[in-house]
């Protein structure tokens, strides 16, 4: 499967089964952690056999059923890491898929395990992403169009066009897709509403885009 495919394939899957991950897909995740690691600075770890995190109430009420493998999204405490945590959160989410494995991004339905990770004391554990074989493969969400997302219109090219459709499939907290896609050109800017884990948001949505648009296609902008 192809990051494209990943893409397309990947919902949000919340119950597992009991199959332990096998060590050479554990092992293709920690080299590629460690390389997300290397380019972004973060600290993100991969725990696995680790039952605690989703035996709690919150879990239970957010329907997380058999979770014992998750990805720890941490990083040094500063402006960048929401953006950041988002944006190789999904890179390595979209990896995972790759290997046959189902995902979900969880922000609040989890407990803090001490020991299963390390946060160093600058340093902050933003959210996670359970991980594992899904019960089922989960399902589509209803999206906005292309339109409501960006300035997209008849004449924009098909990169441009790939690139928003690819950006409509990023999970964002609650469903909200608040973000905003403009080009002028071959420069293209992603603005945020507001609203819960937006900056998260935008990470995602930046790594979704520039698979579906192709990096050799254009630059960002500031907005």
């Amino acid at each position: 499967m192809t990051i494209q495919e990943a893409i397309k394939n990947r919902h949000a899957v919340r119950s597992y089964t009991d199959r332990n991950l096998e060590e050479n897909v554990k092992t293709a995740l920690l080299d590629f952690i460690g390389e997300c690691n290397r380019e972004s600075g973060l600290h993100i770890q991969l725990v696995t056999d680790e039952p605690k995190a989703f035996d709690g109430f919150m879990a239970h009420y957010g329907k997380f059923g058999g979770v014992e493998n998750y990805i720890a999204l941490i990083g040094k405490k500063n402006g960048e890491l929401e953006e950041k945590c988002g944006y190789y959160g999904e890179k390595i989410a979209l990896y995972a898929q790759t290997l046959g494995l189902n995902t979900c991004w969880v922000a609040m339905s989890y407990s803090k395990v001490k020991g299963a990770y390390t946060v160093e004391a600058d340093e902050k554990l933003l959210m996670v992403i359970s991980l594992g074989y899904g019960k089922t493969q989960g399902v589509q969400h209803k999206s906005k169009t292309a339109e409501q997302v960006s300035n997209i219109d008849k004449d924009s090219p098909e990169w441009f066009r790939k690139g928003v459709e690819a950006a409509l499939l990023a999970p964002t907290a609650m469903n909200q897709q608040k973000f905003m896609l403009k080009r002028n050109g071959n420069k293209v800017s992603l603005g945020a509403g507001t609203g819960l884990y937006v900056k998260t948001d935008l990470g995602i949505v930046k790594y979704h885009f520039e698979e579906g648009a192709g990096r050799e296609n254009f630059g960002w902008e500031e907005q």
